[in-house]
């Protein structure tokens, strides 16, 4: 069983790279997304519950539908962990200990190296598919549900939309620049099956990833890159994303350089989580929903 759910959503930081990161995205989707934290807290927010005996009576339910097993709940936690874990590079540990208000960008350039854009280019795909099959486990629909989730798309709010534009941000334009999603299809147009299982990413979540067999699960994740597409490119043009944009609001928050994007690529993904940070919020969210419709 994963570690109990309200400490896990305990644990989420108020502070740090990760946090600020998201924070500067607040222009490209203004208002939307606050960083709730604790699991008492997080109720009282989502429910606009006071009582201390409902909001424990609720928190009580939410765990129990976390730790039934028969639910996907567990897995799409498993699925947010992952996506995070296998993104980070060696050195993670130590940048981030280094972490406070402000933080030197030019002084870890001799200690990271930025992603080949192939690899950069299977990563985002990866994590794209790792934010399809957590919807379908945390609505209990079928992983391949990928008509599901195209509805559910239009209209995400709140953590689950700031996932998706740092998604764009940090895994697209930075590291990618303004052609991302047309360098992603490319590059997956050009692999094999088994290039897959030279990304970690898919490597720790093959077993769950609709396909039958390597090939198909290419096939899958053709389609759902293909198929999110449109979306994406309307996200971008409509609010007029440049990666300049986001490194010009990243300065307000984080001390770097504009200088070498390839390598801010590289350094957002050893010092942020973003994807477990929003998706711990997405799930804790979902879980008191349920619990209060329940009650």
């Amino acid at each position: 069983m994963s570690e109990a759910i309200f400490k896990v959503v305990d644990q989420l930081p108020s502070g740090g790279i990760t946090v600020m990161s998201l924070k500067a995205l607040d222009f490209v989707i203004p208002g939307q997304w606050q960083n709730i934290v604790g699991f008492d807290n997080t109720i009282r927010h989502v429910t606009g519950e006071t009582d201390p005996a409902l909001v424990r009576q609720i928190g009580e339910r939410a765990v129990r539908l976390f730790n039934d097993r028969s639910q996907g709940y567990q897995r799409a936690l498993w699925l947010y962990q992952t996506v995070d874990n296998t993104d980070a590079l060696l050195g993670a540990a130590a940048l981030a200990n280094k972490v406070g208000e402000k933080i030197s960008f030019l002084g870890f350039l001799d200690k990271i190296t930025p992603k080949p854009e192939r690899a950069q280019a299977i990563d985002l795909s990866i994590k794209l598919i790792v934010e399809i099959l957590a919807f379908c486990q945390i609505n209990g629909i079928p992983g391949d549900s990928l008509s599901d989730f195209l509805r559910a798309l239009g209209d995400y709010g709140g953590e689950s939309l700031m996932r998706m534009a740092a998604l764009i941000c940090f895994d697209g334009l930075i590291p990618l620049g303004p052609d991302f999603l047309l360098k992603c299809l490319n590059t997956l147009h050009s692999l094999q099956p088994n290039d897959l299982q030279e990304n970690p990413t898919f490597k720790a979540i093959s077993s769950v990833v609709p396909g039958g067999s390597p090939a198909g699960q290419l096939g899958f994740i053709l389609q759902s890159v293909g198929a999110v597409q449109g979306w994406m490119s309307q996200f971008v043009a409509s609010r007029d994303l440049t990666p300049e944009k986001v490194v010009n609001s990243l300065q307000n928050f984080i001390e770097l350089s504009k200088d070498n994007l390839d390598y801010l690529g590289a350094f957002l993904d050893m010092t942020t989580n973003y994807y477990y940070h929003t998706g711990v919020q997405t799930l804790a969210r979902r879980l008191i929903e349920r619990a209060v419709a329940e009650i």
